[in-house]
């Protein structure tokens, strides 16, 4: 940068001012005398920036970068197009149908046989023999599927049988009893209750909703009729016991122990018996070989009272059942099965060790023989005897559809079908050369029921098709284990389930053939239990 500056005069400068001041000689004016002044042009002066300095230090470095572009390729395949022309074919016009002549005496025919096919057509329209006829266009199939597979490992390890099997008040529960049919000491091995709820997500077939375990083995079982969660159950010891099986803590609620007003032999069956006056009331019918069906109530103390008692006595027993040597004394009959009406609560059927059914009230008010001790009197129950089957009689069922008839199996192999007003049965059928240990009327078909047989098969028997055998048999063991017992659904009819010996519970399910009613099927039951000798 260039400055004019004005330069002072001094004793050192004075040649040089006055050469300045006379154009370049000697001012005669002496030292220290201004003379005119003059512009002088001196050297660059360069001052550096402190600024940019002090800017360099406080500097910072920025730099940013884009996000990378996604990039992709895609080819395309143009369809491959075909062009294909037809031809339709030139419509044909339709036949023109010319009316033919009638032939000589059609007239007259016709004249002559109109009066008879009016009177005929309306005495059909007035007629009532096709009522209630419903065509059916396809043969429904009858077919018997295998729905669930269920058991409990550690009952089957110790090969305990499924004894009893029996559906709760909703139908969503299965419980069965394990135990042992063909052990001929009192048995000391402990046994099982278990149930599976089959409406249950993620149900699993070997791990039971419930387990309870019992000191003695497990004969029968009877879920309460209107308390979905407690089940009933008769010991090999003779002991009946009443479960909730929705404490799973201490599921046992009541229990007759054994005194002198229980049984002596394992109970065969327990039935829940509507309380007369009491419409939400019931109590506990248990039957035996020791002869005796009793009636138990709840009491006090988590027991069951003995509230009723019958005796079963072969010198009581209407003669046609009696033997031809009476033997001496009191002579008990084993009762095996029982059974109660669907129409007459103080009626009951009881299967015994002689083969020969008994028709039985609760209303008998005859003493009973029996010397055996009990709280209170024992009756004697028995009121008709039925033609015996070839061995005992292991099941019995009474028909929801009427009053009269009932069915029984026994060891012989065959299901007898009983009237109440006859003697002899109604219809025979042998369905194994085996044993018959359940048998059940269907809860929605009159003609239906099933029967569990010792060969290891499930027979399913329509009444209205044969009367001779079975229409379907499904094979519940795959070595012919005997099937033990079996029971239809009431609130899900198509479903039945079996137990058998080897410890597993099969629940199967009816085609639609199996639950619908044909036409007029309730009129052949009736006609069928007409037939009644005179």
């Amino acid at each position: 940068m260039a400055t004019r500056v004005p330069r002072p005069l001094g004793p050192a400068g004075s040649q040089s001012a006055a050469t300045l001041a006379t154009g370049g000689a000697a001012s005669a004016q002496g030292p220290w005398r201004p003379g005119p002044l003059q512009d002088e042009t001196l050297g660059v002066v360069s001052v550096p920036s402190q600024w940019r300095g002090v800017q360099g230090v406080r500097g910072e470095t920025k730099s940013c970068q884009t996000a990378s572009i996604a990039t992709a390729e895609a080819g395309t395949q143009a369809q491959k197009r075909t062009d294909v022309q037809v031809q339709t074919e030139a419509p044909t016009p339709p036949a023109i149908l010319v009316p033919q002549s009638d032939a000589p005496g059609l007239l007259a025919f016709l004249r002559r046989v109109e009066p008879m096919v009016t009177r005929e057509l309306s005495r059909n329209r007035q007629s009532h023999a096709f009522d209630g006829f419903e065509v059916t266009w396809t043969e429904p199939q009858q077919t018997v599927t295998c729905l669930h597979t269920l058991g409990y490992p550690p009952a089957q390890g110790q090969g305990l049988h499924v004894t009893s099997v029996s559906w709760n008040a909703t139908g969503s529960v299965l419980a069965c009893a394990y135990g042992r049919l063909d052990d001929g000491d009192w048995s000391t091995l402990r046994s099982y209750v278990c149930a599976w709820n089959l409406d249950r997500r993620g149900l699993h077939p070997q791990q039971p909703w419930a387990v309870v375990e019992v000191p003695s083995a497990t004969m029968c079982l009877a879920f309460h009729p209107t308390q979905p969660s407690q089940v009933a159950g008769g010991l090999y010891s003779g002991e009946v016991l009443l479960w909730d099986l929705g404490r799973p803590e201490d599921p046992l609620l009541w229990r007759t122990g054994l005194t002198d007003d229980s049984h002596t032999d394992p109970v065969c069956q327990v039935v829940w018996l509507p309380e007369a006056g009491h419409g939400h009331g019931f109590r506990l019918l248990s039957a035996a070989p020791d002869g005796k069906v009793l009636l138990w109530q709840g009491g006090g103390a988590g027991g069951l009272r003995l509230h009723e008692g019958f005796a079963l006595v072969m010198q009581q027993l209407p003669r046609s059942a009696r033997l031809k040597k009476p033997p001496r004394g009191e002579t008990a009959v084993g009762a095996t099965a029982v059974a109660l009406s669907t129409f007459d609560p103080s009626l009951f059927i009881l299967g015994t060790e002689g083969g020969f059914p008994l028709r039985c009230s609760l209303a008998s008010e005859e003493a009973a023989l029996a010397r055996a001790p009990s709280s209170v009197p024992l009756r004697a129950p028995a009121r008709f005897t039925f033609s015996p089957h070839g061995g005992p009689v292991y099941s019995v069922s009474c028909s929801p559809f009427h009053r009269n008839l009932f069915l029984t199996a026994g060891t012989d192999g065959h299901v007898h079908l009983y009237s109440l007003l006859r003697a002899q049965p109604l219809a025979s059928l042998r369905l194994s050369r085996r044993y018959l240990f359940a048998v059940r009327w269907s809860p929605v078909r009159p003609l239906l029921f099933a029967a569990a047989s010792g060969e290891g098969e499930v027979h399913l028997c329509d009444l209205r098709k044969s009367s001779q055998k079975p229409v379907a048999c499904v094979a519940q063991t795959q070595d012919g284990s005997p099937v033990y017992c079996l029971e239809f659904n009431g609130q899900q009819p198509q479903l039945l389930a079996a137990g058998d010996a080897k410890g597993a519970v099969k629940v199967w399910r009816l085609s639609s053939a199996f639950l619908e009613q044909e036409p007029r099927e309730t009129e052949d039951l009736d006609r069928l239990a007409a037939e009644v000798a005179t």
